[in-house]
């Protein structure tokens, strides 16, 4: 009979940990067309992100999009890029380290947090073989994704499952889906742009831009653009602003398929052009900010909309590590542990069963 007792099996004998996993979506290793081109070859090669067939999509991809679009992405990724390196990355980090101190306080059970991008590094997969040598047997997976959508939040549950089909113990996992209409989030928000209006004064118009979906996947389904319209109505009712004085809109489109409509930076311009002289931008899908908030919202449709005769735009900070919106992730993430208390394991009991199966053997 083989002997199945050998130092490659879990330390039965020592008291479980629950893992929390937080992702995002991803950052390139430096801001350089070579570092681009892997970065974007991983993202746009995820059926989840482009649906298109291969056999269609890889020419398009490999032909043209890898040999232009890198070095555009590298100069862009230059404007925000950090000491520390990418904001997202340096945003995902110091968010995680804030969640240990507040879950330390709140979750009557050893756990360990780790962050992973669903493209780039950290990698799913290293993070989650950090967990296990951690000896996890729950896990908690948290995209930091306040809206659901397929190409973000499915896509990083089929990264999560695709590594552990490699696993000979998988642990009990829960998976955080959406927390768009969470009244945590929904209050931090809400008192984010408050501050914002006691610095700087209540703008003219306050636009609630959300990252862009290809209308035919909303279409098939994908609930993203009803969650978005949700989360900006709930933060307005917080506010008690007037339907005319807010909008939702949605940048960073791609391609020329048709995307969810408004689009952020049409928006803008009819706004300068209409005599808005005084807008306020919040990018709620963001919960960190990153290229799309840093560059596209702040430099680029800053300067679109001042070239379009606007006088005052102001953008409005993500979330990032705020108490207020650590404390509502501490809250969602405790709420999806209920039940997981602290197992108390008979280490005798273990170790002596143990060796009588390696006795047998």
């Amino acid at each position: 009979m083989p002997n199945f007792i050998n130092s490659s099996n879990p330390p039965h004998d020592i008291n479980p940990t629950t893992g929390i996993l937080l992702t995002n979506l991803g950052t390139p290793e430096a801001p350089t067309s070579g570092a681009l081109r892997r970065y974007l070859a991983e993202f746009l090669n995820d059926p989840r992100v482009i649906e298109t067939p291969r056999l269609i999509w890889w020419p398009i991809l490999y032909g043209i999009i890898l040999t232009f679009r890198p070095r555009r992405s590298a100069h862009a990724y230059g404007k925000v890029w950090t000491d520390k390196g990418s904001p997202l990355l340096v945003n995902l980090q110091t968010q995680a380290k804030a969640l240990e101190t507040v879950l330390a306080d709140s979750v009557p059970f050893s756990f360990k947090v780790e962050i992973a991008m669903r493209y780039g590094e950290p990698s799913i997969k290293n993070a989650l073989r950090k967990l296990r040598e951690s000896n996890i047997q729950r896990l908690l997976v948290f995209p930091l994704y306040p809206q659901y959508s397929a190409t973000t939040t499915a896509s990083t549950f089929d990264a999560i499952t695709n590594e552990l089909q490699k696993w000979r113990w998988v642990p009990e996992v829960r998976f955080i889906s959406h927390y768009h209409d969470d009244p945590g989030y929904i209050t931090a928000l809400a008192s984010s742009i408050r501050s914002q209006w006691d610095e700087k004064g209540r703008p003219e118009k306050l636009l609630f831009s959300f990252h862009g979906l290809p209308k035919k996947y909303f279409q098939s389904g994908d609930p993203y653009f009803c969650e978005c319209h949700k989360t900006a109505r709930l933060v307005a009712k917080e506010l008690s602003l007037e339907d005319s004085l807010w909008q939702v809109a949605f940048q960073s489109r791609f391609g020329p398929m048709e995307w969810l409509q408004p689009y952020t930076d049409v928006v803008l311009e009819a706004w300068a052009n209409e005599g808005v002289s005084n807008v306020h931008v919040i990018c709620p899908g963001f919960s960190a900010d990153c290229l799309e908030t840093l560059e596209e919202i702040q430099i680029q449709y800053r300067s679109l909309y001042l070239k379009a005769g606007g006088k005052h735009f102001t953008y409005i900070p993500a979330l990032n590590d705020k108490p207020d919106h650590i404390n509502a992730l501490g809250t969602i993430i405790t709420r999806h542990c209920a039940g997981w208390e602290q197992l108390e394991w008979d280490s005798k009991l273990i170790n002596t069963r143990a060796e009588q199966i390696q006795h047998k053997a």
